[in-house]
């Protein structure tokens, strides 16, 4: 089996259009979630998330569209032949929301599959496109999925490119189901009251050694381990006992033959609800027993980016094994009980080349990757 390295990673998020941006942001401990401007919010449950400052969509297409633009004019030599792997959860769904109202808008983008072909076309690419929508793991299964079809030789390079945005809809959605905070999510901290919601958008640049060594490219991670499973529980609420998290952590581990002692972080989903941080943290607790490895989450400073979470959290786990720095929680403050010692308001170094990272989703998917810090001594 090849191993998937990562030849390059690039995000945007509401801390900055860089990943070395919202690196800057998550070690000084920053947040971005403020005040919401971009609709009315007085009928909802709360008034904030973290947006990207001058995101619009132009003429009659939706604002993902101009993100997708911007992630894809970060990314640089990606090969004409590598497969695209697209990953969101609601799309161009602003547009529906312009067409319900009256205005002119793209239909189009409303539907996730086109968004791949809109990639394609940003890239001048012309390998096979498709889109993964599960949930709020999209992006980690798409990576996942893009590795597996390196190291199993179905190709050798992929691009997946992930994006979410806030609108009225999605944030209505978030209001009904009660599970917005009021004020900024604060992760696995003991008085959180909900998520807050944020927009952005990754890419990760996939391929496999020969390809690598053609191009003369020096990498330094790879993408060693995935596991994907479903708890089976309920539509919106996950396992109390962190059963399909767990499960899909075990297989990411076999498939990487890694040991849990190997694991120098863990780069958590940590959204701020009361049900799934009390789930990660019991899931974390059976795989690592007492030693649960340095664990943070990014989502008290940006918000749940939805189904680009996954891609973006990777791409910032990238600086964390390079730096050998776990960054603060934002808004963690008084540990939730299994989070002490473990959970950090403030930055951790850590010594080890693996790193897992989870993200979990309506409907009980669950998703895992491992990431490794290649020796290049």
């Amino acid at each position: 089996m090849k191993e998937a390295l990562i030849a390059s990673v690039g995000i945007i998020t509401s801390l900055g259009a860089t990943l070395d941006d919202t690196w800057e942001g998550l070690i000084g401990g920053k947040t971005a979630i403020r005040n919401l401007s971009r609709f009315p919010t007085d009928p909802y449950r709360a008034r904030i998330a973290a947006c990207i400052d001058n995101l619009n969509g132009h003429g009659e297409r939706s604002m993902i569209c101009d993100l997708i633009g911007r992630i894809c004019a970060a990314a640089a030599d990606i090969p004409c032949d590598s497969t695209v792997i697209m990953a969101t959860t609601k799309a161009g769904i602003d547009n529906l929301e312009k067409k319900k109202k009256g205005f002119p808008a793209e239909i189009s983008d409303i539907f996730p599959s086109s968004l791949a072909a809109f990639v394609s076309r940003k890239l001048n690419l012309s390998g096979p496109s498709f889109n993964i929508s599960a949930a709020c793991a999209s992006s980690t299964v798409a990576i996942g999925l893009g590795a597996s079809l390196i190291s199993s030789g179905i190709t050798e390079s992929v691009f997946i490119c992930c994006a979410d945005i806030v609108t009225e809809f999605v944030f209505s959605g978030f209001s009904a189901l009660q599970a917005l905070s009021p004020s900024p999510a604060q992760p696995f901290d003991k008085n959180r009251s909900g998520l807050s919601l944020g927009e952005g958008a990754a890419y990760l640049h996939l391929v496999s050694p020969q390809r690598a060594g053609n191009n003369g490219t020096r990498l330094c991670f790879s993408i060693v381990g995935w596991g994907v499973a479903n708890d089976a529980f309920h539509l919106t609420s996950p396992a109390e006992d962190g059963s399909g998290l767990q499960d899909a952590i075990r297989r990411a581990m076999a498939r990487a033959s890694v040991h849990p002692r190997d694991i120098a972080g863990i780069s958590a989903h940590g959204t701020g609800t009361v049900y799934n941080d009390l789930m990660e943290l019991k899931a974390f607790r059976s795989i690592f027993g007492d030693r649960v490895p340095p664990t943070y989450s990014v989502k008290g400073a940006i918000g749940h980016t939805f189904g680009a979470a996954g891609g973006i959290e990777v791409a910032v786990a990238t600086k964390v094994l390079l730096t050998r720095t776990v960054p603060s929680t934002a808004g963690f403050a008084d540990p939730e009980n299994g989070a002490e010692g473990v959970v950090h308001s403030h930055p951790v170094p850590i010594d080890g080349r693996y790193l897992i990272a989870t993200n979990s989703g309506f409907g009980g998917v669950n998703a895992a990757v491992i990431l490794k810090e290649l020796n290049t001594q």
